[in-house]
């Protein structure tokens, strides 16, 4: 006679309350490692930066606007690298020369979507009045110069200073990477991808590329956006080379490989955090949205151009001004940049 069972009860189960109970002890306990690990390494972030740049002894500056705007700088610091390291970067000069400003770009960072907008050394600008970084005391107006030489006077103050003076444009924070830490991020990421349209050499910088899809490291990286006596005419062309690389960068350090792979994110984060400096308010998370609108613009989700170009003065270059106030007035209000650069 076949066994007679209950309607169902051959498909009840009841867990064991001791298992269940490891269960959520797993889980709970994995949150909180998880929980430590993001909070410390936020920490050790934070302690990393050097937040030099104090923006709050900038005077006169504009409004704050919609959405924020980082200014990023690429020195040609020396500091600290031996004669083998220039050599081997080809940097020249010495650790106690002045440093200058390689490059510099606005990144606007708002609801309009990131717009990434390169600064050439060679700008006619005005170098307006300032509170010395130094002295604290406020200077004359050293009249119309170069864009880099208001860095080179007396630093990333007077720089914002500057920008904001000529563009009306609020700056809320400040990143400048030398050359050192740029080389030693692309290494420590195991090289950059990058698909060159045409090739060029330097002797100057070292730059010897062929076009096409190949892996830069450190120094070949540097030569690439330092290259300037490759391109005939003005520094366009470079800013140009500076965007595409620093925007790669980005879309290559924002990957799960990188960010969830702690051997690889330390590697990486160490190498940069170390030589970055920042204004005083920067912050690993305001860093990590800087970073990721930078992805977005390589990805094809943001707008990358060089400010707009009038003409030459001296054989500096001149702002079109009416462009400019356009651009501005856009951005200030988080809308849409409909401003092009013909150059």
């Amino acid at each position: 006679m076949p066994p007679h069972y209950e309607e169902d009860d051959r498909y009840d189960y009841e867990p064991s309350p001791r298992r269940g109970r490891k269960v959520r002890r797993f889980l709970i306990s994995l949150l909180v490692v998880l929980l430590l690990v993001g909070v410390g390494t936020y920490f050790w972030a934070d302690s990393k930066l050097r937040k030099e740049v104090d923006l709050g002894k900038v005077i006169d500056r504009p409004a704050a606007g919609e959405g924020t705007n980082y200014l990023i700088v690429g020195s040609d610091s020396r500091k600290g690298m031996s004669a083998a390291r220039r050599r081997s970067l080809h940097t020249g000069g010495s650790p106690e020369a002045g440093q200058r400003t390689d490059s510099m770009m606005i990144l606007h960072v708002g609801a309009g979507g990131p717009t990434l907008i390169s600064l050439p050394r060679d700008s006619n600008v005005t170098i307006p009045e300032f509170r010395g970084s130094e002295s604290g005391k406020i200077r004359a107006p050293m009249g119309a110069n170069k864009l880099n030489a208001s860095y080179a006077y007396d630093g990333p103050q007077l720089l914002v200073r500057t920008v904001e003076y000529n563009t009306g444009l609020h700056i809320d924070h400040y990143a400048e990477i030398g050359f050192t830490g740029f080389a030693d991020i692309v290494d420590a990421m195991g090289g950059v991808q990058m698909n060159l349209g045409k090739g060029f050499k330097d002797k100057w910088s070292g730059a010897d590329f062929q076009p096409g899809v190949q892996s830069l490291d450190g120094a070949q990286a540097l030569a690439f956006v330092r290259t300037r006596h490759a391109f005939v005419g003005s520094d366009l062309d470079r800013t140009k080379n500076q965007q595409k690389f620093l925007s790669t960068l980005a879309s290559q350090v924002a990957t799960p490989s990188t960010l969830l792979n702690p051997f690889r994110f330390y590697r990486v984060a160490g190498a940069g955090l170390d030589t970055l400096v920042v204004d005083k308010d920067m912050n690993p998370y305001l860093l990590g949205k800087m970073f990721f609108a930078m992805k977005e613009v390589s990805g094809g989700d943001g707008t990358s151009m060089n400010v707009p170009i009038s003409g030459s003065v001296g054989g500096n270059l001149q702002w079109d001004r009416p462009k400019v106030r356009q651009l501005v007035a856009e951005l200030k209000n988080d809308a849409p940049v409909t401003v092009t650069s013909d150059r």
